[in-house]
């Protein structure tokens, strides 16, 4: 494999010349990716990895129907949009034609970020209002303009909630405010919104916009509850306002019955704004704002030209027009709802197979970790998996979380863990995942938790049948041992290539555990 320098030295560069800001994927023993093809990535070792986290590379790494078009427009020509070109056009068509009729005038951009940022002026433009309400751990991007948005990050740092934004509580109904027992959760949380609205004109300020991702990524891959959008979007209309739907991580036909997230919930339910990004280009820089006639409109009176030099550009448009073309004649949206399924009833059957999962003993649940999956956290291939320590207390499992997610990458299966948290393992994968990838996925998980719940029988026999302050201490101590070894041992390699890759699961971790 043809590297410009070593790992050691690549990550020396790094920290020299990169901002320390610049997070990598397992910082401990970060994984250096020299090349990708399809659903796999490979190291400078020519190791290979399961990839669980690219939802960027939408239709596989490097597809080649990709590559050829993005080729050849470059040997033609690539300019800006001031000029006349079929591409920008022909894009523009194809994507409206996928979206409700009254969704029909498009904007390019060069990344979801942008498309955001637009979003936002289309919104203020279009009543003269300012004010923005978002729900709590959203991220929308990194622009200024965003990052006050996001509670995701501005409540992370040192930024104060500017006044003329607007925190919702997460529609969650399994860790938030009003849960799966309420009578009616969605209008609990709808009036949340509602609530805002009066206050905010109380205060003499006016709603612009009511922005949510259609299933909210980074907040835990949480799925509103039906209807929950369609009072919204009534309330914020009702105060002049609009509604953007925020489809840059979970369109294109993700969530496999639709080929919009959004469009779960109803024929109903119209966003007046949807954003896309990053899988329309499967790696290139192409974003898009979609928006009604009247909007648009609203947006041009200003007399301010929008001129964006590269959105819309004929290379970014071929790429475009080819990812459509893809999705369409390989079936992927086909191709998310039947792996997924498949990957949902596997993981149905880890959580009734694991004893770490389901009714336990209150006193068990006190003392270790407990794995619970829940339906709320996704759909197709857009699954998250929310880990808790105690199922009654719902108590996020965040180290257990990370330690898991290294040791899947041990056995060359890439995942992260997101949420409020760190909590929620997050699966969306390059949508030509199979199901051999899922069973592979899960087996490797289920061997992760086989280990833990091996773990936990040993020293819970002598807690429960001695329940005494010295063994309850010597179980916790064996679980911080092992959780200390999820990152230090992380140099390990218990595991080949795929297809021949991960013989013994189990024998690595029992030394640590005999301990």
């Amino acid at each position: 494999m043809c590297e410009l320098y070593s790992k050691r030295d690549t990550l020396g560069l790094r920290k020299k010349h990169i901002g320390p800001s610049c997070k990598v994927f397992f910082a401990s023993d970060p994984i250096k990716i020299v090349r990708a093809q399809r659903q796999y990535m490979f190291d400078e070792n020519g190791e290979q990895y399961l990839d669980c986290i690219n939802n960027v590379a939408h239709v596989g790494h490097c597809h080649p129907g990709v590559v050829k078009a993005a080729l050849k427009q470059m040997e033609l020509l690539n300019t800006n949009s001031r000029f006349l070109h079929d591409n920008i056009v022909e894009y523009a068509k194809r994507l409206s034609a996928t979206l409700p009729e009254k969704l029909s005038v498009c904007y390019f951009t060069n990344s979801g970020s942008e498309a955001n940022d637009l979003a936002l002026r289309l919104a203020r433009q279009f009543r003269g209002h300012q004010d923005v309400i978002t729900l709590d751990h959203a991220y929308h991007g990194h622009l200024s303009s965003l990052i006050e948005i996001s509670p995701y990050k501005f409540q992370k740092g040192k930024d104060v909630k500017k006044e003329f934004v607007h925190v919702a509580p997460t529609p969650d109904t399994y860790r938030g405010k009003y849960r799966e027992d309420h009578a009616d959760s969605a209008s609990a949380y709808a009036d949340e919104v509602k609530k805002i609205i009066e206050d905010a004109h109380n205060s003499g300020r006016k709603i612009a916009a009511f922005i949510a991702e259609s299933m909210q990524s980074c907040g835990g891959q949480i799925i509103p509850p039906a209807g929950y959008f369609q009072k919204v979007a009534e309330y914020v209309h009702g105060a002049g306002g609009v509604f953007i739907a925020d489809e840059v991580q979970v369109g294109f036909g993700r969530v496999g019955k639709h080929f919009w997230s959004f469009q779960m919930y109803g024929e109903d339910f119209v966003p007046d704004i949807v954003t896309m990004g990053k899988p329309m280009g499967n790696g290139h820089p192409v974003a898009c704002v979609v928006t009604t006639k009247e909007i648009a409109e609203a947006f041009s009176s200003s007399g301010m030209e929008y001129f964006n030099t590269y959105g819309g550009n004929p290379v970014s448009c071929a790429v475009g027009l080819a990812v459509l073309d893809i999705i369409e004649n390989e079936d992927l949206q086909g191709n998310a709802k039947r792996v997924g399924n498949y990957l949902t009833e596997l993981l149905k059957k880890q959580k009734a197979k694991h004893t770490l999962i389901g009714d336990i003993s209150e006193e068990l649940d006190r003392l270790w970790v407990k794995f619970f999956f829940t339906s709320r956290r996704g759909i197709g291939l857009f699954i998250g998996i929310d880990l808790v320590k105690d199922h009654l207390k719902r108590t996020p499992a965040t180290a257990e979380a990370q330690h898991i997610i290294y040791k899947m990458k041990e056995k060359r299966v890439l995942l992260s863990a997101d949420g409020p948290h760190r909590n929620v393992l997050k699966i969306k994968p390059p949508m030509c995942f199979t199901e051999e990838d899922a069973k592979f996925m899960v087996d490797q998980l289920d061997r992760i938790l086989t280990v833990l719940e091996e773990a936990m029988g040993t020293k819970t026999e002598s807690v429960t049948s001695e329940n005494t302050p010295c063994k309850t201490k010597m179980l916790k101590e064996a679980h911080i041992e092992l959780l200390r070894d999820s990152t230090t041992d992380s140099k390990e390699n218990p595991s080949r290539k795929r297809n021949g890759m991960c013989t013994d699961t189990h024998s690595l971790l029992s030394k640590r555990l005999k301990t």
